[in-house]
């Protein structure tokens, strides 16, 4: 994968689409922060996002891989993304903006849902790669966190 600007020259300006209060979005802020990163942080639950753009971030990814796995109508067994064909996934996650993988994030027109390290690492770069996973949820055995309140 070619990165769009080197680890030793210019830093890039992030779009990050989080869920306020998040835990792992945070550890992956802090991540792209360390490297140099300026991140223009933005609430993903809020956002009002079109099929148009929203359906770039997923690139040619397969549908099941733009869930939140941590989201309850996923965990619940009540949304099945494996089943779900691109324009119903679209829909669910218009409706549901919870269904969305996270983050979301966006230099320059490139578009990518979800923090593989690895994948980050090779497109803007990190300054201190994970050795493990920094997506989902770091405490996954606690209750879904509550969604902000709107101040």
């Amino acid at each position: 994968m070619r990165r769009c600007f080197p680890k030793d020259d210019r830093m890039a300006k992030v779009i990050f689409y989080e869920k306020p209060g998040c835990g792992g979005n945070a550890r992956q802020k802090k991540l792209l922060e360390d490297a140099g990163h300026r991140l223009d942080v933005r609430d993903l639950l809020s956002t009002p996002w079109t099929r148009e753009s929203l359906r770039p971030f997923f690139g040619d990814r397969p549908v099941a891989e733009w869930f939140n796995r941590a989201a309850p109508a996923v965990k619940s067994g009540d949304v099945v993304p494996e089943s779900l064909d691109a324009d119903t996934a679209l829909a669910m996650m218009l409706a549901t903006p919870l269904l969305i993988r996270r983050p979301l994030m966006q230099v320059g027109e490139r578009r990518e849902c979800g923090f593989d390290a690895d994948a980050v690492d090779a497109w803007i770069g990190l300054a201190n790669k994970p050795a493990g996973s920094v997506e989902g949820c770091p405490k996954p055995d606690m209750p879904p966190c509550p969604t902000p309140a709107k101040g």
